[in-house]
């Protein structure tokens, strides 16, 4: 039996690194829930509304369990049990809910009632009371919002109208969000963790180390870079901090910052893996279905800002070096990071490949289904290529395997499945195989624990879509939006930044996503902003609010690794991404950031303004550049940099002349034989 308890909402990100570990019948029942999700996946045996179901009924059978009720874990299994039995209902009475679709009868009441409790309570448990609050409200505004006055009011719905909306179908629980998360989210998440556990967090991590290591402020860039990199991969913030945070902020550290500096870097980059392509946050998989536009076309839009926004975070992290004098580490101490490559050039192989088939038109559930085989087929065979002594016979053996998985091209994917199968048979029987097996299975049972805070995230937010589109409530808060708008796109810019940065202190990014474009996203549109680019701002300032007191879960998922306070790591995680915080602006004036503009001379003139204004802001935010920016040159650089954020002739050319200015003011100052070093407080060089 599964010895893992926690209290209600233990499982918060905001509570720290994940101290769940699967064990007993749950181990058993996460790899069955990662086994069913690609058997549907792979094969499509199933209807997509039984698989949605089944999909929530694994989720809460596995949050229930992890965090019971009371603490009695006899208690937990029991409710698992019935919440899972919700999700066989949809399945074992498919046909009849479909003919009856509009009309619930008692039994569809009762499960519907259970499903939606059930689901609350789940979310509280995994993620905290916020986001069950907001939903709440949702709810009761679908149930009582007839009695409100003026253009709140609807024209009221029954019980019986809620429950189906909500509990059946596709524009409640089992909406949108959940089809995603059952799909391409799962899939994806599963790719990272085997990614992970075959060894690609030590490449990421050796090859960084290996370029910036040595330069100043190292380690801090380090983080940034490795964090990056891990994006690319795995597109949870929270699990790169509590990943790849557990080896840098202690190297940043140990090399001169301080705790709380060193847990906003992590912090900071690591949420910008959400935006990273090819494999990128939740959120873009939602985006893209939202939308109805390819997924391909997000990771083009996403490129160049997610770019940009590790390049805020390396220049911060410069400047703020810089700034306190820290130096990096002694060069023979890094790795070389083209060795790195060398040794484990392999574990790149599935991700070219997931690259290749996204860009290629491929769907992102067959790219996932695909690039997930192809790192298992890597994996087992690594296992088995250890057998062989001659250079030559590897050679041949990956040849073959190469052969065999390239049968998927004209017999689907189970030709790659019928490789893995043999392969693991060879690996069962040898010496040393089992070890690789076991593996495996970790791989897939962290990949359903994984699952569980954005799959309930996105059950949970079925209820606000299912409201939403059942009341038409957005088109109240959008025309309050466009009528601002109308005299300013700036204000209503802002106004949305505001409701993304406020809702972000309580829920994750996904909700806080779905939420603000539901309400936000139409209104930029009807101003003129692209569709996705008014997506793509919601998004980003999605993960920002991750980062901003007084809830940061980023922030507050470093604080136990750096052993400082959550709210000291938000405040530096803030500092360090403030400049980033133009880009979208930029973005929205200047489309072709985005790759909205089949102009690449205009791109790259809009990618030029926006690396000048961020480290105009960067330099106002650290009052660092070459040395020490004094009070007037810092209010000289804020006033540049706002003035490079229109897309306009006048605007632009001050702002650029202003910035040539103070460059060259700043250069001249720091080169002059009679300025002080500065950039070494109270006169004292730390040292690593």
């Amino acid at each position: 039996m599964d010895n893992t308890t926690a209290t209600p909402g233990a499982a918060s990100a905001a509570a720290g690194p994940e101290p769940v570990v699967l064990t007993g019948a749950l181990f058993y029942i996460a790899i069955a829930f990662s086994a069913f999700q690609i058997i549907t996946a792979a094969f499509s045996p199933l209807s997509s509304s039984v698989v949605r179901a089944v999909h929530v009924g694994f989720l809460l059978l596995m949050v229930f369990v992890l965090y019971p009720p009371l603490r009695q874990k006899w208690l937990g299994w029991a409710i698992g049990a019935v919440a899972f039995a919700t999700g066989l209902y949809q399945w074992v009475f498919e046909g009849d809910l479909i003919q009856r679709a509009g009309e619930v009868t008692p039994a569809d009441m009762v499960v519907g009632i259970v499903l939606i409790v059930l689901v609350f309570e789940a979310a509280r448990r995994a993620m905290g009371i916020a986001l069950p609050i907001i939903c709440a409200c949702f709810l009761a505004y679908a149930l009582f919002g007839q009695y409100l006055p003026g253009e709140l009011a609807h024209r009221g719905y029954g019980l019986d109208q809620v429950v189906g909306q909500l509990g059946f179908g596709t524009e409640g629980i089992y909406g949108t969000p959940i089809y995603v998360s059952s799909s391409y989210i799962f899939l994806f998440i599963l790719f990272g963790a085997f990614l992970e556990h075959a060894g690609m967090i030590q490449l990421f991590t050796d090859f960084a180390l290996g370029l910036f290591g040595h330069r100043r402020g190292g380690p801090a860039k380090v983080a940034v870079i490795s964090s990056g990199l891990m994006g690319t991969i795995n597109g949870s913030g929270v699990a790169n901090v509590v990943t790849t945070g557990q080896f840098t902020i202690p190297l940043m550290k140990r090399f001169g910052y301080e705790s709380s500096f060193a847990g906003g870097v992590e912090a900071t980059a690591s949420m910008g893996g959400q935006i990273m392509p090819p494999v990128m946050g939740a959120v873009a998989f939602i985006m893209a279905e939202t939308i109805n536009v390819p997924y391909v076309d997000i990771c083009k839009a996403a490129l160049i800002p997610a770019i940009l926004y590790f390049f805020t975070a390396f220049i911060m992290v410069h400047f703020e070096a810089g700034r306190a004098g820290l130096h990096g580490m002694a060069k023979e101490d890094c790795p070389n990071p083209w060795r790195a490559i060398r040794d484990r050039w392999y574990l790149l192989l599935p991700l070219v490949a997931l690259v290749w088939l996204l860009f290629s038109g491929y769907t992102p559930l067959f790219s996932g289904t695909v690039g997930l085989a192809l790192t298992v087929v890597l994996i087992f065979g690594a296992g088995v290529m250890l057998g062989f002594g001659s250079m030559g016979w590897r050679i041949a053996f990956w040849i073959a395997i190469a052969l065999a998985c390239s049968a998927f091209l004209k017999y689907g994917i189970g030709a790659v499945v019928v490789v893995i199968a043999v392969l693991g048979v060879v690996l069962y029987v040898r010496q040393g195989g089992r070890a690789i097996l076991r593996t495996a299975l970790l791989a897939l049972a962290d990949g359903a624990r994984h699952a569980l805070p954005v799959g309930v995230a996105c059950a949970l937010v079925g209820v606000i879509i299912g409201t939403l589109t059942l009341t038409g409530a957005a088109t109240t808060f959008a025309g309050y939006v466009i009528s601002v708008g109308e005299n300013s796109l700036l204000l209503s810019l802002i106004l949305t930044m505001l409701v993304c940065l406020v809702l972000g202190m309580g829920i994750p990014t996904i909700p806080n996503y779905i939420i603000t474009s539901s309400l936000a996203a139409p209104a930029l549109l009807h101003l003129g902003v692209p569709l996705i680019v008014s997506h793509m701002f919601v998004f980003y300032f999605g993960i920002m609010a991750d980062l901003t007191p007084p809830v940061a879960l980023a922030a507050f998922a470093a604080a136990p690794i750096a052993r400082a306070s959550g709210m000291k790591i938000g405040v530096q995680a803030v500092r360090i991404a403030i400049a980033g915080f133009l880009i979208p602006y930029i973005a929205v004036y200047s489309p072709a950031l985005m790759l909205q503009d089949d102009s690449l001379l205009e791109t790259a003139y809009v990618v030029i303004k926006a690396v000048v204004a961020v480290v105009l802001w960067g330099g106002t935010a650290i009052g660092y550049w070459r040395a020490r920016l004094n009070v007037l040159e810092r209010v000289w650089a804020f006033v540049a940099a706002c003035l490079l954020v229109a897309a306009v002739p006048v605007t632009d050319s001050v702002g650029f002349a202003m910035a040539a200015m103070l460059g060259a003011w700043h250069w001249y100052r720091s080169r002059s034989p009679g300025t002080p070093d500065t950039s070494v407080p109270d006169g004292a060089r730390r040292h690593g």
